[in-house]
């Protein structure tokens, strides 16, 4: 009996926590952005200045993507603005 007992809990967790730490696919981004150990010293200044660097790359590569398909010739640039618009 002490046998088939604990081969019946081997799968099964000891405690059973919130549904984020016990679904596989959520633990993952529970672990990598929810529960991940941070300084006492951040702040809201902090959070704003990655905000600021996400809307940067964000800006970089739409500029990359729009310079791309713009076509800066004198008979085709009207055309080019028309098609990135639509």
């Amino acid at each position: 009996m002490v046998g088939n007992n604990t081969v019946n809990n081997i799968n099964t967790p000891k405690s059973v926590g919130p549904w984020r730490s016990t679904n596989k696919l959520v633990k993952i981004m529970n672990d990598s952005f929810y529960d991940l150990p941070c300084p006492v010293n951040l702040n809201a200044w902090w959070s704003f200045g990655s905000m600021l660097g996400l809307c940067l790359i964000i800006q970089l590569l739409s500029g990359l993507l729009l310079s791309t398909h713009y076509t800066a010739h004198e008979d085709m640039a009207f055309d080019s603005v028309v098609h990135i618009m639509r």
